[in-house]
C-alpha cells in the first residue's frame, strides 16, 4: 500500500474517534444524563481522558495524517512527501501518549466503579464513595452489585458503556498511532509511492 494512501486512511479514521471520546467524556459528566449530579462524579471523569487524550490530542496526528496523504509538501512533490511525513511521524508520536493516557484512566474508572450513594438520603445521611471498589467478585460480572448505587440512577450502566467507549477507543487509537508512525518513517526514507504530479495519494 502506498505509504500516502495508509496515512489518509489512518487520519480519517482517528477524526471520527477523536469526537467520539469528546461526547463520550461529556456525557460522563452528567450522569443518567441529569445535572444534578455532576458534584458526585469520579476523579476520572474530570481527568478529561476522553476530551484531552482521546480527542484533543488526536486531531493534531489525524490532521497531519491526512494532509501526509494528500499532495507532495514540494511544489508537485519534489520531495516525495518526505515533509508531511516527518511531520505525521511526530505528532502520531503525541497521539500515541494522548491515546495512552485514555487507556490507563478509562481502565483505571472500570477497576474502581463510579462514585455513588447507598441510599436516597442526602446531606449528612448520604453515603456517597467507591463502593463498588475492592468487592471480592468484580462488580463488571455481578449485576446484582449495581443495585447497591442508589444515586445517580444507573449510574454504574452509565459508566461502564462509557469509559469502555473510551477503552476501547483509545486502544484502537494506539495501534494506529503506531501503525502511521512506522508508515511515515518508511515514507521518510523512501518517499511516496505516488508519481510526480499526482494529486492522489
Amino acid at each position: 500500500m502506498c505509504t500516502g494512501k495508509c496515512s489518509r486512511f489512518v487520519g480519517l479514521s482517528l477524526l471520527p474517534m477523536a469526537f467520539i471520546s469528546i461526547i463520550a467524556n461529556l456525557l460522563l459528566i452528567f450522569p443518567n444524563g441529569e445535572t444534578k449530579w455532576t458534584d458526585h462524579i469520579t476523579l476520572q471523569v474530570w481527568l478529561m481522558s476522553g476530551i484531552l487524550g482521546g480527542g484533543l490530542f488526536m486531531l493534531c496526528p489525524s490532521c497531519n495524517a491526512i494532509r501526509a496523504g494528500g499532495k507532495g509538501c514540494c511544489g508537485e512533490g519534489c520531495c516525495g512527501n518526505r515533509c508531511r511525513m516527518l511531520r505525521s511521524a511526530i505528532s502520531s508520536i503525541f497521539g500515541g501518549l494522548g491515546s495512552f493516557y485514555c487507556v490507563a484512566v478509562s481502565g483505571t474508572a472500570l477497576n474502581d466503579g463510579p462514585l455513588c450513594n447507598l441510599n436516597n438520603q442526602t446531606g449528612n445521611q448520604a453515603k456517597w464513595g467507591y463502593h463498588l471498589k475492592g468487592l471480592e467478585n468484580s462488580y463488571l460480572f455481578n449485576k446484582t452489585s449495581w443495585d447497591d448505587c442508589m444515586q445517580p440512577p444507573k449510574v454504574v450502566l452509565w459508566n461502564i458503556v462509557l469509559f469502555s467507549i473510551l477503552l476501547g477507543i483509545g486502544a484502537i487509537q494506539f495501534v494506529l498511532c503506531a501503525i502511521q508512525i512506522l508508515n511515515s518513517l518508511f515514507g521518510v526514507m523512501c518517499g511516496d509511492c505516488r508519481k510526480k504530479g499526482k494529486n492522489e495519494g
